[in-house]
Parts: C-alpha cells; sequence; structure tokens
C-alpha cells in the first residue's frame, strides 16, 4: 500500500511539542475529535499514514473567531451599494494599476496563453488580498479543521478541503503548519482554496514549484488558468443593461447566477439590451440595491464564469467594475 511519508515534512519539533505540553495539544487538538475519526480513516485507506495525520490534526486549533466570521459573510449581508463601497475605493484602483504594470509582461503572457483579459486577473487579486496584501492570518491547517469539525452546515464540504490540504502538503513537500490564509482556508494571492490549488495552480515561471503564496508570477498564471477552465470565453461581454418594456416579475430577478434564458427569450418577456448582442446569448436578470435605489443588469455567460470563483452576484460585479477602473486609470495614465 502507497505509504505517505508527511514525518519528514513536519519534522521531529511537533512530536516533541506534543509530549511537552499534553494538555494543551489535547484540550486545542482534532485529533481525538469524534468527527475526525472516519476522515482519519478515510486517509489512511487512500494510503496516508494514521499517526501522521494525528500529528499534524492534534496541532490544529479551534477557532471561534472562525466561526463567528463565516456565520456572516459579508455578500450575504450587504447591500450592492455597502458591497462595492469596499472593493471600488480610488486606492484599490491604483494598487491596481500599479500592480498591472509591475507585472504587466506576466499579464500580457497570461491573456495570451489563456485568454483572459489581464484586467480580470489584476482584479480578482485586487478583491481578493488587494494585490497580496493581505492574504489571511490563520493557519490553514485551523481554518478547514475548525470548519471541517465544528461546523456541521458546510463541515462535509471543508472536510473535504482538508483532505486536499493533506496532499497539497505531500506533494508540495509544504510544513503543514507553515501556510497562512482566510477564515475559510484560501491561500495566496488569488485566495485558492486547497482543491482548486491542486486542480488549477500552475508553475508559470518554469522554477518547478507553483508558488501561489510568494510568487506574483505563479499566482497570475494560477487565476487565469482557472478561468480558462472554467471555460471564460475570450473577447466576449461580462454583462449587458437592460431595457424593460414591461415590469418584470419578481420571481425573474435574481433567481440564479447560471443563466437560463437567452436574451432572444428575455425579449419575447418585454425586456431587453443593446442591439449588439446575439439574441442567443444566455443571461441571467439580476437586480442590485444601492441606497435604496435599483439597477439591473444582465449576466452573461463570462460574468457566470467569475461567480464561479465566488458564488455571489455582488463579488462578480465588485470584480468586474474593479477590472474596468484600473483599465481605464491605466490607460489615461498611458494617454
Amino acid at each position: 500500500m502507497l505509504r505517505t511519508k508527511l514525518t519528514q515534512i513536519i519534522g521531529g519539533c511537533l512530536l516533541s511539542a506534543a509530549v511537552a505540553m499534553p494538555s494543551m495539544v489535547q484540550a486545542h487538538g482534532y485529533a481525538d475529535h469524534p468527527v475526525a475519526q472516519p476522515f482519519i480513516d478515510q486517509l489512511v485507506s487512500e494510503g496516508f499514514d494514521r499517526q501522521e495525520i494525528r500529528d499534524v490534526l492534534l496541532k490544529a486549533e479551534r477557532k471561534d473567531s472562525i466561526l463567528k466570521a463565516i456565520s456572516r459573510p459579508a455578500e450575504k449581508r450587504l447591500t450592492w451599494g455597502e458591497y462595492r463601497n469596499i472593493f471600488l475605493k480610488q486606492k484599490r484602483i491604483n494598487q491596481g494599476v500599479s500592480f498591472w504594470n509591475e507585472h504587466a509582461d506576466t499579464l500580457a503572457r497570461a491573456e495570451k496563453e489563456y485568454g483572459v483579459p489581464a484586467e480580470i486577473i489584476v482584479a480578482i487579486i485586487g478583491v481578493e488580498t488587494r494585490y497580496g496584501r493581505n492574504m489571511g492570518s490563520y493557519r490553514v491547517v485551523d481554518a478547514l479543521s475548525t470548519l471541517g469539525f465544528d461546523y456541521p452546515k458546510r463541515g462535509k464540504f471543508f472536510q473535504g478541503q482538508l483532505k486536499e490540504y493533506f496532499y497539497l502538503i505531500r506533494d508540495e513537500k509544504v510544513e503543514p503548519f507553515s501556510l497562512k490564509g482566510s477564515y475559510a482556508g484560501a491561500m495566496g494571492f488569488g485566495q485558492f482554496i486547497p482543491s482548486s490549488f491542486r486542480n488549477f495552480a500552475v508553475d508559470f515561471d518554469g522554477d518547478g514549484k507553483k508558488d501561489i503564496w510568494n510568487n506574483p508570477v505563479d499566482a497570475i498564471g494560477s487565476v487565469a488558468n482557472y478561468f480558462k477552465a472554467h471555460h471564460w470565453k475570450a473577447g466576449a461581454p461580462v454583462r449587458s443593461n437592460v431595457v424593460m418594456t414591461q415590469m418584470a416579475k419578481d420571481e425573474w430577478i435574481n433567481k440564479g447566477l447560471k443563466p437560463e434564458l437567452t436574451l432572444a427569450q428575455w425579449a419575447e418577456r418585454g425586456i431587453q439590451t443593446r442591439r449588439d448582442l446575439a439574441g442567443d446569448n444566455p443571461a441571467t436578470l439580476m437586480r442590485l440595491e444601492t441606497k435604496g435605489e435599483f439597477q439591473y443588469w444582465f449576466g452573461l455567460h463570462n460574468f457566470y464564469v467569475i461567480t464561479r470563483y465566488n458564488h455571489s452576484r455582488l463579488y462578480a460585479m465588485a470584480v468586474y467594475e474593479l477590472s474596468q477602473a484600473v483599465a481605464e486609470k491605466r490607460n489615461a495614465k498611458a494617454g
């Protein structure tokens, strides 16, 4: 049976710490948590060593601040106007221009190879971590253990991410407690969860490592690869305006993120858009609130692709508008 050697990565310090402070480790660790037992069994069945998994989980700590944060995500408690104001400030736009200028060659190469506009890549990194300035302060193993074993609502998902994390630290030869990220275990410039790292991270500078934590070149290529894998259509629009010749029914609005009707079908309902878009474009009708007033937009295929990064129309709209603001500012300076 395949035997993975995480102990070579963890080092003897982990075991000595466990011996030196047994009560503290037991009090905070997850190795003996009842929900963790089938999780450990599953990894053992896939070739991992039981004691090596336990050694890591013994040092994983429950963080109540994580449980509090995940219960109140900004995407669910803020209006579009409030959410937009977080990400469309001039400082973040200016920082985006600087990031783009600093990595212009890499962004141009990513756009050419993956078909994803440079401004979209820049905006993703800008929204996620302010261009690498804030990648998160939680140890990833703590975040995923807390949510996997003490957040039943989404425990199965986060146990899956913790499992992916064990594969990540084995394959990339990373010390288990060295990686930090968000309260949800997202990591690096682009905030990849472990499954996204394993599926979409790339070694974009060819140095033999996929480093999204310290290497913006790999981060840029990885974000672009993520979008290509989720079927970004090069040159296609992201959103479109809405012209109503009759009032939309409430059940048509914000129904879901994935477009179910085409623009031609929306036109039959009396809801139209600009004439240069083909009627066979799939579109979802959105209503967004700003200071008690409403905006209506069509989210097109590429808008839906952005929501594959974060399943929120507010998020996708913020990414798109930041991308346009950064591009406009950069072009103005160049002119």
